[in-house]
């Protein structure tokens, strides 16, 4: 399991507010406990923190708030040491405007790094290129009035757009990959991969039919020509080249696509792009038992042979899963993160459930929300600190943190979720113990089971091993769905207070339960 974490949040060792790496050292004992395999670290490389750290104004170094690269070496090996992995997010789509390459680039037309970034000059009336409109609202689109030029920045007019057509850039941006592989990193998170390259010709986007107000500008238009273009997969597939010359790592893409595009970057046996492009879906789709299991089905039956299916329900850019579903569900949310065949992720706090956080308006610190307020997209909320006890500020710092702590800090925290036998977080643990003893839960078959009502089923074979998932996603007594032929029922795991199997599902309860089929079991006895 890959386990993300979000450094500026995670824990500070130096009270200044603000989570850095000597404070993921700190911790990484808790990290074991846990059960989880790999950390991926959101960017830690210096940068102005516009768009915090997703603005690299040097892509070889630390920025001095989470430490050095004498830290960073220092962290690498105490994970290694303790058999964790460690992901780097690493960020090629834009750089920051503060980055030497930009300043460069910006400083005249005939600068030879002028072409590392995307520039255009205006359109006939004056106005941009295209219609293009950034992620975070408005053009995509910045005027210079130095060289009297468009530059090109999906995201925001800080965080200008590199030219992947361009080979010095390209060059450049591999030997970032080559810097970090060669200090032992075990793989890399890649930020907007489908962004990464536009169409050759800068042609305008279509504009979306079915855009209402309520959602973000970006979506008035479908992101044809800005986004997943199919030079995008050489680059990739170079990435991974460059990858597997340094044996066992892994390339992890970030990628938002409906099913058929996004099964394209896993590319082909022959020329392989990313390990693991990142499936949404579980954030993206509503809780409920049809459409969950819909999507599941649809999802397995996208991926190619050689494709291994991923999981999340939660990132640093998303709403918490427990305020999305409740503290009730996020138990059974859980246990459908851990039962699910492919690679899971898990986003830092979602194990103790932090749900919805209040951030006062004088504290919000991300852009996407400041750009566009009333659209309710801040990510602040989903980034606030890590609640390790129940002190003053959580155990995080001895000073205030840089965002709000979740409002029951108190007692939705590590310390007191770790002395709760049926905490959220020992239910992770008792999950994630399950995972590793029985293939079945990783590496085995997937197989939907038609339910009615609130119940969401599917079996996991591996072997001789037959394992039932049934989860009831309402507030109402169901039925369990055990198969006629099953024997013998074991119960490995509830999400409620165990019990004798009555055939039924309490509300809100999860259940995995290992079946012997009738016909197996009297082979046995005989």
């Amino acid at each position: 399991m890959i386990y993300q974490s979000y450094p500026r949040s995670f824990q500070d060792s130096n009270a200044d507010g603000v989570g850095d790496l000597a404070g993921i050292e700190r911790r990484l004992d808790y990290l074991v406990g846990l059960g989880v395999d790999a950390v991926w670290l959101s960017p830690i490389f210096p940068s102005p923190m516009i768009d915090f750290g997703y603005d690299v104004s040097d892509y070889c170094d630390i920025d001095p708030l989470f430490g050095d690269l004498k830290t960073f070496d220092r962290l690498l090996a105490a994970m290694h040491s303790r058999g964790l992995k460690l992901l780097m997010d690493f960020v090629p789509n834009h750089s920051s405007d503060q980055h030497p390459w930009f300043i460069e680039s910006r400083s005249s037309r005939e600068n030879p790094k002028r072409d590392w970034y995307i520039w255009r000059d205006a359109s006939d009336d004056g106005g941009p290129p295209n219609n293009w409109i950034s992620d975070f609202g408005g053009s995509s689109w910045e005027w210079d009035a130095a060289t009297k030029q468009y530059y090109l920045h999906a995201f925001l007019p800080q965080q200008p757009d590199l030219n992947w057509r361009h080979p010095g850039l390209r060059e450049a941006m591999l030997d970032v990959l080559r810097f970090w592989l060669d200090r032992g990193v075990d793989g890399f998170r890649i930020d907007v991969l489908w962004h990464i390259i536009k169409d050759v010709a800068l042609r305008d986007n279509p504009i979306n039919p079915d855009w209402t107000p309520d959602r973000t500008q970006r979506d008035q238009l479908i992101q044809l020509n800005s986004t997943d273009q199919p030079e995008a997969h050489q680059i990739a597939a170079e990435f991974r080249s460059l990858a597997d010359s340094y044996g066992d790592r892994v390339l992890i893409g970030e990628i938002s696509l409906p099913d058929d595009r996004l099964a394209r970057w896993f590319g082909t046996e022959k020329q392989p792009e990313v390990h693991l492009p990142v499936n949404f879906h579980l954030i993206e789709s509503n809780w409920n038992a049809q459409s969950l299991g819909q999507m599941m089905v649809d999802y397995e039956a996208s991926l190619p042979k050689h494709g291994w299916p991923n999981w999340c329900f939660g990132s640093h850019d998303a709403p918490r899963i427990a305020a999305r579903v409740g503290n009730a569900q996020s138990r059974v949310a859980a246990m459908l993160l851990l039962t699910l065949r492919g690679t899971p992720t898990l986003y830092q706090g979602d194990e103790i459930g932090i749900g919805e956080v209040p951030i006062p308006r004088d504290r919000i610190r991300d852009p996407q929300h400041l750009l566009q307020p009333k659209l309710n997209i801040g990510r602040d909320r989903s980034r606030t600190p890590m609640p390790w006890d129940g002190s003053p500020s959580a155990g995080f710092s001895s000073a205030d943190p840089w965002l709000p702590l979740n409002p029951d800090s108190r007692r939705r925290n590590i310390a007191t979720q770790e002395r709760e036998p049926n905490s959220l977080l020992n239910l992770y643990k008792a999950l994630l113990s399950l995972r590793r003893r029985h293939a079945a839960l990783s590496i085995g078959n997937f197989t939907l089971i038609k339910t009615g009502d609130d119940v969401l089923a599917f079996e996991r074979r591996h072997g001789d091993e037959h394992l039932l998932i049934a989860l009831n996603l309402g507030d109402q007594v169901r039925s369990l769905p055990v198969p006629s032929t099953a024997g013998l029922v074991t119960v490995l795991c509830s999400t409620a207070t165990p019990r004798a199997i009555d055939g039924t599902l309490a509300p809100n309860e999860g259940i995995i339960l290992q079946l012997v089929d009738s016909e197996d079991q009297s082979s046995r006895i005989s």
